[in-house]
């Protein structure tokens, strides 16, 4: 497939994440407020899209709690600052095995597993534009842990997103995801125009080498959006990358902590770099209201 060059793009920032990042950086927000003033800035810097997880504000910990979204939302939606908003629902599918000699019982610390429902309940309260669907099972970094997204709780969480008017964007971290991404579309279970995010060099998912992330790219049909990231040392080459490729971008501290080697990033700092790659590129930055039109967004205040 040759070449086709995006020329209008959007950037989403991903905020936070889930991942045993926070201390690391002081500039990984933990608090639903600091979660929110950080997404504001992003969208300052360009981000037309914002994707948020929320933490536990005292520890840092990756949290589900609906409060903690619920605020983020508010802040997010009273801002002067308008930004598309994308809520995870990846949480609530992390199985820790016991261990190679005894892997079941399952480990308590660190397994999180519920059903569809509340796995979309936040989503059902705050009413995002935008929610994420982690489009597979697969082995996550290192030791005994396994993302678990099963085909029927895909289906399951998938048709809840869609019935509350909830844009679906698929998270695909290899070839097979994408496979199983087709079906729901095909099922209907995911509706027109379709959002789909590359999620590049996350072990053991597809690697972040260029045949690898063409692949994934000539895999995913010509008429759906798609946006595509790598992390760590390679996140801030990827911009460059998916634009070529005819996609989207995303960065920010969920997938990367540095803007130079050695330099600690903000999130606004994060997009002003990717804004900068893309202009360079002879693109151009596209904001929230486009980024609504394209893809049939509705922005809406949280439930009650």
């Amino acid at each position: 497939m040759p070449l086709a060059m995006n020329r209008d793009v959007f950037i989403t920032c991903a905020v936070t994440g889930s991942g045993d990042t926070a201390g690391k950086s002081p500039h990984v927000p933990r608090s639903p407020k600091q979660i929110a003033e950080s997404a504001i800035d992003a969208a300052k810097a360009g981000a037309a899209v914002v994707h948020c997880h929320v933490r536990d504000p005292e520890t840092g910990a990756p949290s589900r709690r609906n409060d903690l979204y619920r605020e983020v939302t508010e802040r997010i939606r009273d801002a002067e600052v308008d930004v598309v908003l994308n809520l995870t629902a990846g949480m609530g599918g992390d199985m820790i095995f016991g261990g190679t000699e005894q892997p079941l019982p399952l480990n308590p610390a660190g397994t999180d597993m519920v059903g569809a429902t509340e796995r979309v309940s936040h989503v059902a309260e705050c009413l995002p534009e935008i929610c994420t669907l982690d489009c597979g099972t697969m082995n996550f970094s290192l030791g005994d842990y396994v993302m678990t997204n099963t085909p029927s709780m895909l289906r399951a969480m998938g048709k809840m997103m869609t019935d509350l008017g909830v844009r679906p964007e698929i998270e695909a971290f290899d070839t097979g995801h994408l496979w199983f991404a087709k079906q729901l579309v095909e099922e209907g279970v995911i509706e027109d125009p379709v959002l789909i995010q590359l999620c590049m060099g996350i072990p053991w998912g597809a690697p972040d080498d260029l045949n690898t992330f063409m692949a994934m790219v000539n895999n995913v049909p010509s008429n759906w959006t798609f946006s595509a990231f790598s992390i760590g040392r390679n996140a801030m080459a990827y911009p460059a990358a998916a634009v070529l490729a005819g996609g989207n971008v995303r960065v920010g501290l969920e997938d990367n902590l540095y803007v130079a080697k050695g330099q600690l990033a903000t999130n606004a700092q994060l997009v002003e770099k990717a804004v900068n790659v893309v202009e360079s590129m002879g693109a151009r930055i596209i904001g929230p209201a486009e980024v609504r039109e394209k893809l049939k967004l509705t922005k809406r205040a949280p439930r009650g």
